[in-house]
C-alpha cells in the first residue's frame, strides 16, 4: 500500500539556482526532481558501500604494515596473505557499522 505524501518542505533558491535545477530534472518536473535528490541523500548508494569497504580494508593493511615497518618487523608472506585476507573478510562488515552509526548520529 502506497502512503500519500502530506507534509511539504519549501525552499527559495536564486533565478541561477533554479536554472540549474531545472536543466539538471531533463524533463522531470523541478519538484520531483528535488524529491528524488532529497530522498536519495539519506541512504547510501550501494556504491558507497562498496567503497568504504574497500577503503577500509587498504587501510586495514596499510596500518599493519606501517606498524610492522616501525617495529622493524618484516611480515613474511603468508603474513601478508592472512593480512589480507582478514582485511577482506571484515571490511564489508566494518563498512555496515561505520554507516549505521553515522545513521544513528544524524537520528540523534
Amino acid at each position: 500500500m502506497l502512503s500519500q505524501r502530506t507534509k511539504g518542505i519549501t525552499i527559495k533558491v536564486t533565478d541561477d539556482e533554479y536554472t540549474t535545477f531545472t536543466r539538471l530534472a531533463a524533463g522531470q518536473t523541478v519538484s520531483a526532481w528535488v524529491h528524488d535528490v532529497v530522498l536519495a541523500t539519506t541512504t547510501p548508494r550501494p556504491a558507497d558501500h562498496v567503497l568504504l569497504a574497500e577503503f577500509l580494508a587498504v587501510r586495514t593493511i596499510l596500518l599493519n604494515l606501517h606498524f610492522a615497518a616501525a617495529t622493524g618487523d618484516t611480515p613474511t608472506a603468508e603474513a601478508l596473505k592472512r593480512l589480507i585476507e582478514r582485511a577482506d573478510a571484515d571490511k564489508l562488515r566494518r563498512a555496515q557499522e561505520r554507516f549505521a552509526s553515522v545513521c544513528q548520529r544524524r537520528k540523534s
